[in-house]
């Protein structure tokens, strides 16, 4: 009875006396520590992930002296230069040439000098017959004498407008969308789903632009249905300047075009029929014609560059292969003199970044460290095409066969409508689409430490919004390298003023980054790398809407 009375009094004195949580904090600790040897020095190092030292953080990287982070721009480079300086704060060594923090990346942005089109000696005008938002390395003015009809300008397993045509130099005319049957299934998917040709406009014109370069076409004007409808709502992403990655291979131009603009360039040839015919048998059709046309597409370019800011804690045993972690740093910037201070998107994912490159640095200084390299990166170009993740795929400090896995953050600081009344949550997407081992370890660092709630709706292979496709994750996984993309999924504030600071749930966004950081210690300190058991990526679909 003493024991007993002895015993509340001193749990009584402890809560009064603010002892209980680190009284229970050390409970925990020694509750992890029951797991395994290294489950519990996985505990402690995540416990390092702090909600202050992640609003520190973000207070710069958000605020309003970054001016909305756009990649290109001054307040893009002062947000590298924050993270460099906190990677050298960490005594990361610098891995670009040994000096620098920085994979400096070429960029064109270019701006339109009145471009048009002239059939035949009939004129045809930007934004009110045709627009685009592609543009080349240089202007181009070239004329034409024929025209090939590519069908809906599609490549895939089940359909594909490219068997019987030579598009080598030529310029393509391509439908909108895809071919559908008579009772409502789509070809290329073999259901009633659409698939990426339809789902999402920018990154369906996107594809059909990259299969046309594969065939080393010129240009592809894609004939719109829909056309007025979107240059209303297109019309000033067009007109603006725009940055495309600087690439060793041109890719063709391609502009959307009006069906009045289309009837001048194929004559006799009744494309609605032409149409109705592919859709009826689901086998393409062609045509070339001879017509006369130029197309003066006039830009004014401008060199630029811009900057992944990477920081590298080296391993032991395993130190050749390399898991990495990624965040876009880069926002959409100021839009009529607001700034878009994109605190959620993604300056979570960035912070989140920050601090689990610290917990990894604090475990290595004090004897636990990781058997693999971890590449901690934050890339800037997300917005404008998942630029700097694209980059580094193609120019690896790194060998990407050395490269066993790519977390990816994006989003992770909010909450969207679809939980609302329990947001104890975050998205998991393409944890399977490679490596079945890859999901199993997430599925189980979140039963051990967090205890999120893992939805993967937006995992689905028929995912409408094509999350898959649509950030940095992708370029890894375009080159079979197993991928997890981590999200909170898109809300009110998305891509305007209003994400800024003071909607962060901090709390949330501490659980996210320490299950990104508990997959990423496993996936460092496991005896063999994960499997790649499940099929490539082959889609050429990336980019946001």
């Amino acid at each position: 009875m003493f024991i007993t009375q002895l015993g509340i009094f001193i749990f009584i004195y402890m809560l009064r006396s603010s002892l209980l949580v680190p009284f229970i904090l050390n409970f925990q600790y020694v509750l992890a520590q029951t797991l395994s040897p290294s489950d519990s020095v996985a505990y402690h190092y995540g416990q390092t992930i702090t909600q202050e030292e992640l609003r520190e953080h973000l207070q710069i990287i958000a605020s309003d002296e970054m001016e909305g982070r756009e990649t290109g721009t001054e307040g893009q480079k002062k947000a590298a230069a924050y993270i460099a300086g906190y990677f050298a704060g960490l005594d990361l060594p610098p891995i670009m040439g040994d000096t620098s923090y920085y994979q400096t990346y070429p960029i064109v942005e270019s701006e339109w000098q009145e471009p048009y089109v002239e059939i035949e000696g009939q004129r045809f005008n930007f934004l009110k017959d045709f627009f685009s938002f592609y543009r080349l390395t240089e202007s181009i003015d070239t004329s034409f004498n024929q025209i090939t009809f590519a069908g809906y300008g599609i490549s895939s397993e089940k359909y594909d407008d490219y068997l019987e045509v030579d598009a080598t130099g030529q310029a393509l005319l391509v439908l909108s969308g895809e071919p559908k049957s008579p009772d409502g299934d789509y070809y290329v998917t073999k259901s009633s789903m659409p698939s990426r040709f339809t789902q999402n406009l920018m990154a369906s014109l996107g594809t059909k632009r990259t299969l046309a370069g594969i065939e080393d076409a010129s240009l592809v004007m894609v004939v719109d249905d829909n056309f007025k409808q979107h240059l209303n709502r297109y019309a000033l992403a067009a007109r603006r300047p725009a940055l495309e990655l600087k690439q060793t291979r041109n890719e063709p131009s391609l502009i959307i075009i009006s069906p009045e603009m289309a009837i001048a360039l194929s004559g006799k040839y009744d494309l609605a029929k032409l149409q109705q015919r592919i859709d009826k048998k689901g086998k393409s059709t062609s045509f070339t014609r001879d017509v006369s046309f130029t197309v003066n597409l006039g830009q004014e370019n401008r060199q630029i560059t811009s900057e992944n800011v990477l920081g590298f804690v080296e391993g032991s045993d395993l130190k050749d292969e390399i898991v990495v972690v990624t965040a876009h740093y880069d926002h959409i910037g100021k839009q009529r003199n607001k700034i878009n201070n994109g605190a959620d998107d993604d300056g979570s994912g960035t912070v989140a970044v920050l601090e689990i490159a610290e917990a990894f640095v604090e475990a290595r200084r004090e004897g636990h460290v990781p058997r693999r390299s971890m590449l901690f990166m934050t890339v800037s170009g997300e917005e404008k095409g998942l630029f700097g993740s694209q980059y580094y795929t193609e120019n690896p400090v790194f060998p990407l066969e050395n490269t066993i896995a790519n977390l990816n953050i994006d989003m992770v600081g909010r909450v969207d409508r679809i939980h609302t009344s329990s947001d104890d949550y975050v998205y998991i997407i393409g944890s399977d689409r490679l490596s079945t081992e890859l999901h199993e370890i997430n599925e189980e660092a979140n039963r051990t430490f967090t205890k999120l709630y893992l939805d993967y709706r937006y995992n689905a292979e028929d995912d409408p919004n094509r999350f898959y496709y649509r950030s940095d994750h992708y370029n890894f996984a375009k080159n079979n390298i197993p991928v997890i993309f981590y999200f909170n999924g898109t809300h009110a504030d998305y891509h305007r003023p209003s994400d800024t600071i003071e909607k962060i749930n901090f709390d949330l966004l501490q659980k996210r980054a320490q299950l990104v950081y508990f997959t990423a210690w496993q996936l460092a300190n496991q005896d063999q790398r994960i499997v790649v058991d499940n099929g490539e990526a082959t889609s050429d679909e990336q980019g946001r809407d």
